[in-house]
């Protein structure tokens, strides 16, 4: 059964200093007419294929909100991105991604390779008649991909977003060797209109704002049948928003890399700022959080300042104005230990990319 939330949600085991250097590489992808893309392409998940190419998983947004997951190979080149779209992963067909009035579909896909699962593992938000749910999808090749199912909470769940799961079971806090996936339970309030709630939301506690989650699904019941990997035995709050910055809201954005320091991931954060007529509007950055390796509950280090925010045009103007928004992670080994390549939402309209030098912290991978 479910545990109890985290009394300290925020428990830090150190206080690393940590200097990150983040350089702007540009877009990767923006809408090309197709009407597949007609209101946008962003929020790419990244991994990388057994043969070592990069692919992006973009949220492809078409007329009347219905979603789809892309995949698109991706090459870096000295002038930009070489991309080639190639298929969808994902188009929604389940019951849970469909419905009859418009805004549905698969959406916001995070991508991880499951060593113990010999599997990429695709955590998304599945947009159906009850709401936005969080749904598994897995795929051997990286290429083609097999639905899993819907999440499952014990007891009366809610709206879900911003889900992404570790690549390396960890310790659950009842002492259960488990796989852990991120999410973020919603407030009926954000999700119906941001700005209306932003007062609502202010008045609250911190501690009862949106905040990042982590569900513990136990390992050997995973290991006898792929099914039980959507059956969830605990789940504790781990980090809320405080008053530094992510005020009024945090999630996950990407999966966790493992690092010397810790599991390393990117969330975002959304903060009240004001707008060009001088009205309240909210703005998303991502910053840095590092998770202990065996009790991914316990907090290692959590940025004190956004380490990107949205400062370009393309940022700051699109579908939802000032948006950086982060879902794929790529370390780079070939660059040096310390070095992340950061794919990321622009304006919820398009696909940017950033280098990130992360130093102190050398990374690890385990390829497919």
């Amino acid at each position: 059964m479910s545990a109890p939330v985290n009394d300290q949600p925020t428990q830090t085991l150190s206080t690393p200093e940590i200097d990150v250097a983040v350089e702007r590489l540009g877009p990767v992808l923006e809408p090309d007419g197709d009407p597949n893309e007609a209101g946008g392409i962003l929020n790419p998940a990244a991994t990388r294929a057994p043969g070592g190419e990069l692919l992006l998983y973009p949220r492809c947004v078409a007329e009347g909100n219905i979603s789809r997951v892309g995949v698109v190979r991706t090459k870096q080149r000295d002038s930009g991105f070489e991309v080639e779209r190639l298929d969808f992963a994902l188009v929604p067909e389940a019951a849970y991604e469909l419905r009859p009035q418009p805004g549905y579909g698969c959406e916001d896909p995070r991508v991880t390779y499951v060593p113990a699962l010999e599997a990429y593992v695709m955590v998304y938000t599945a947009f159906g008649p009850s709401g936005p749910r969080l749904a598994l999808a897995q795929s051997k090749d990286a290429y083609h991909w097999e639905r899993l199912g819907e999440l499952e909470f014990e007891g009366a769940t809610g709206d879900d977003k911003d889900g992404a799961i570790f690549p390396e079971p960890v310790m659950s806090p009842s002492g259960v060797r488990s796989l852990a996936i991120y999410h973020r339970p919603m407030l009926h309030l954000s999700a119906v209109d941001g700005r209306a709630a932003i007062p609502l939301i202010e008045a609250m506690p911190f501690s009862d704002r949106e905040s990042i989650c982590l569900a513990y699904v136990p390992l050997d019941p995973v290991l006898e049948d792929r099914s039980n990997i959507v059956r969830v035995a605990e789940t504790v709050e781990v980090m809320h928003p405080d008053a530094q910055w992510g005020s009024i809201k945090i999630g996950a954005g990407t999966p966790p890399v493992k690092t010397s320091l810790g599991w390393m991931a990117l969330f975002h954060g959304v903060d009240v700022v004001t707008g060009k007529l001088g009205t309240p509007v909210l703005s998303y950055s991502g910053g840095i959080v590092i998770h202990d390796l065996e009790r991914p509950d316990r907090i290692v280090y959590r940025s004190p300042k956004p380490v990107i925010s949205p400062t370009t045009d393309a940022e700051r103007v699109g579908v939802v104005d000032n948006v950086v928004f982060p879902t794929g992670l790529d370390p780079r080994p070939d660059l040096g230990d310390d070095v992340f390549d950061v794919y990321y939402g622009m304006g919820d309209t398009a696909i940017g990319a950033a280098r990130m030098r992360v130093n102190g912290i050398v990374g690890t991978t385990d390829k497919p």
